[in-house]
């Protein structure tokens, strides 16, 4: 197995500057995925890994080894691709041996090597079969299977699963996660999906505009993101923003804006005092507001009117209007609630998040 390092990792296409100073240290057998918004970098730094573009500067070391000028046959890497890339004209098993006929295996080996993988994934059956007599979801198992018998020391996933349903997404996930529990290889694996960031990663690195901004487990992501980037790209629905001043009162702090005037709990209101009077952006997942019931503190609440209304079963989603700010709030399927109601919302105080709006960094 191996452990994949870059230092000052840089991506230049002439004007256009694509991956600015990356540094990461992904340990052996750590399934790490790059997640971000297209453009923002993440394909571009996986295929600088796999060697299929040239890096403009810094490095990349698999184990100890600077892989800068290896070719890609070198680095001891398998890539699996978003569009499958398997040949039409050969079968299942052809498709699964061809990197090691190209490396000259013995027939014995490759065809010991293409069983496993096959049992591995399911695929037996169809090993004579050609890639258009398979679904979608099969055809990705091959693509899978063609990298497994390479045995690489490192397993590199461009959006594997963004071409298929949402149902066999799903399914897949839990397939590569479990995979991977088996196989114990190192993974990078990139998607702009944050759901599947933060079911399949042990790490989540998220990039924008080039840039890493937080690494970390999935739910230090969740829980203290490191700005409002990460704090919106991360949660689904993605979390309310509002600028709100910071205002010292009766010897309180509190967070007015439209709408809004909260009385800041103790921590909070440390962690603010050096911004009186100047305005912040106030963030609150949707889960972290609920339909008020009387017995708790006006000061931790807000006046809604409910615009949207969409019963999801497990959950209802209130879009509402705060002022002139709309927000999402996610309560129980319990609740009743139509459009047009005005309706009291309370926050949960211990999951406040207040961003700087100049430097966008979390507070």
């Amino acid at each position: 197995m191996a452990q994949v390092v870059m230092r000052s990792l840089n991506k230049k296409y002439d004007e256009v500057h694509a991956v600015k100073d990356v540094n990461l240290d992904i340990r052996d057998q750590e399934f790490v995925v790059l997640v971000g918004p297209s453009g923002c970098g993440k394909t571009t730094t996986l295929r600088m890994v796999a060697g299929l573009e040239s890096i403009t500067s810094g490095r990349i070391l698999i184990d100890d080894t600077v892989v800068n000028d290896l070719p890609p046959m070198d680095r001891d890497i398998a890539m699996v691709f978003q569009n499958y890339a398997l040949y039409p004209h050969m079968s299942v098993y052809d498709n699964m041996a061809f990197g090691l006929k190209m490396r000259k295996f013995d027939k014995a080996e490759i065809g010991k090597r293409v069983r496993e993988a096959a049992d591995i994934l399911g695929i037996q059956d169809y090993l004579k079969r050609k890639p258009r007599q398979l679904s979608g979801g099969q055809r990705q198992r091959v693509a899978l299977g063609r990298a497994i018998v390479r045995h690489p020391r490192v397993f590199l996933f461009d959006e594997p699963l963004s071409n298929l349903d949402a149902k066999l997404r799903v399914q897949m996930r839990v397939e590569l996660k479990k995979l991977h529990e088996r196989l114990g290889t190192t993974a990078i694996y990139v998607t702009h999906d944050q759901v599947e960031a933060m079911t399949l990663g042990d790490r989540v690195v998220v990039m924008a505009d080039g840039y890493v901004q937080q690494v970390g487990d999935p739910m230090e992501l969740y829980n203290r993101p490191a700005n409002r980037f990460v704090a919106g790209f991360i949660g689904s629905p993605a979390m309310n923003f509002a600028k709100v001043g910071v205002v010292q009162e009766g010897g309180a702090v509190w967070a007015t804006g439209d709408g809004i005037k909260i009385k800041l709990p103790g921590p909070e209101a440390a962690r603010l005092g050096p911004y009186a009077g100047q305005e912040v952006t106030l963030g609150v997942r949707p889960e972290d507001m609920r339909v008020a019931n009387g017995s708790e503190s006006a000061d931790l609440s807000v006046e809604v009117e409910v615009e949207v209304v969409e019963r999801l079963g497990s959950e209802i989603l209130l879009d509402v209007a705060v002022g002139g700010i709309n927000m999402v709030a996610s309560v129980e399927p319990t609740v009743s609630a139509k459009m047009h109601d005005r309706l009291r919302l309370a926050l949960n105080p211990d999951r406040l998040h207040f961003f700087d709006n100049k430097t966008e960094a979390a507070i």
